[in-house]
């Protein structure tokens, strides 16, 4: 009768070489460790409002996103997470500016909301976050026709 090979070391080489073809078929990572886009943020900014006083609307102006669209960002300067895409004419209230004008943080309506809903025609006694029930999001500077 032969005896059977020890199951134990058959056992470490099938599961060394499993781990070996594992660490070869992972895709590598973005040249700057990027999150593709639509994924998690790295970096989350809420739009402030009320950043003007308590004596004037919560945000400043309703401006319409130019020709072309615009990408919605988690916060100003962060480009690797999309949030929303807006088309051109959408209507956006400018709540906030970043970087010189670089950055608007925005409040729009959902697709089908009306404007209206989104509570920020009115004053707020102190300037803080915005919670909805629209959403909020940063855009490009240069990318809106102010006060259209």
């Amino acid at each position: 009768m032969t005896s059977p090979l020890p199951l134990r070391p058959v056992l470490a080489a099938l599961t060394l070489s499993a781990l070996a073809l594992a660490g070869c078929s992972q895709p590598a990572p973005p040249a700057d460790n990027a999150k593709v886009a639509g994924g998690e943020p790295v970096a989350t900014r809420a739009v402030m409002i009320g950043t003007e006083g308590p004596t004037l609307p919560a945000c400043s102006s309703i401006s319409r996103v130019k020709d072309g669209g615009t990408d919605v960002y988690w916060a100003p300067g962060e480009t690797r997470a999309v949030k929303a895409k807006l088309a051109g004419g959408t209507p956006v209230s400018l709540c906030e500016a970043a970087d010189n004008d670089a950055w608007f943080g925005i409040v729009f309506a959902a697709p089908g909301t009306d404007k209206d809903m989104c509570g920020i025609g009115r004053s707020v006694a102190s300037a803080r976050e915005y919670q909805g029930p629209c959403r909020w999001g940063w855009i490009r500077g240069g990318t809106v026709r102010l006060g259209a």
